[in-house]
């Protein structure tokens, strides 16, 4: 192996992202574990904003796709942004790390029913998975090439519900893009009904939740958009029309039918991140 390629090959492995626009594979400290994530960047000189995405729950037997983030990464790199999407323990680049929240999920509901996977869920978003999405802001804010004071969220399903919990941990963030949060979880869970709520209670950026129209359920997004109404904070709720076959096609528009969001997103990020 040639020096220059020794170097990159270092680079990459300890999370240094080299200097091109293609993706790169970067890795991520968080307590015990390595994480590994994909990272996009815009080409030019920047300093760039920047988005943290977060992306849905996993297990064995449903993984998260890889064309997942190949679908979005290069979209926000398109539109100006660095993009990291990065995989939570167990799950996509990171299994082998750790346990995915999906697994951990499963087991409790086969042990204990409906309430011990309310339970564990609601610890995943609290403890580890909460630290492991705020281990990848802080990643973010630390690359070359980013503005660390224009910095956003964004998250996808269990994703969604954890980027909502981690601006209000964090509430030096720009802007917050909620996709389809607690759409499958919101009727069984009152606690996370009542965790959500505290979030946005505590959120201080403009948050936009995302959903169609006929995906699991948009009641939490109605529920707390009416939240942050009551509080009179900064928020956009959209309910785009109905797509796909089935609930579980639905929950997917973010991947599955880009341009029906796209310019609604990128408008509400450039109006917080671009000034």
């Amino acid at each position: 192996m040639s020096k220059l390629a020794l170097l990159l090959a270092l680079g990459l492995t300890l999370g240094w992202p080299h200097d091109s626009a293609a993706q790169d594979t970067v890795t991520v400290k968080t307590g015990q574990l390595t994480l590994r994530g994909l990272l996009w960047r815009p080409t030019g000189a920047g300093p760039f904003p920047a988005v943290l995405f977060n992306h849905g729950s996993g297990s064995t037997t449903d993984p998260v796709s890889m064309e997942e983030p190949s679908t979005i990464g290069p979209l926000f790199a398109r539109h100006g942004y660095v993009f990291l999407f990065l995989f939570r323990q167990g799950i996509g680049l990171s299994r082998g790390r750790g346990t995915a929240d999906g697994d951990l999920m499963a087991r409790a509901l086969a042990a204990e029913g409906v309430q011990g996977r309310n339970r564990v869920q609601m610890q995943l978003l609290e403890g580890e998975e909460l630290d492991e999405a705020d281990a990848g802001l802080v990643f973010l804010r630390n690359l070359p090439k980013v503005d660390p004071r224009r910095v956003a969220i964004a998250g996808h399903s269990f994703g969604g519900s954890l980027t909502l919990l981690l601006a209000a941990r964090d509430t030096s963030v720009r802007a917050t893009v909620a996709f389809a949060p607690a759409a499958a979880s919101w009727a069984q869970s009152p606690q996370l009904r009542a965790r959500l709520r505290s979030a946005v209670d505590h959120v201080t950026a403009p948050v936009m939740f995302v959903y169609a129209a006929n995906d699991y359920s948009v009641a939490p997004g109605e529920a707390l958009a009416a939240e942050m109404q009551r509080h009179r904070k900064l928020h956009v709720l959209k309910i785009y029309p109905s797509f796909g076959a089935t609930a579980r096609e639905a929950h997917s528009v973010l991947y599955r039918n880009v341009p029906a969001w796209e310019r609604d997103v990128f408008r509400f990020l450039d109006e917080r991140l671009r000034q």
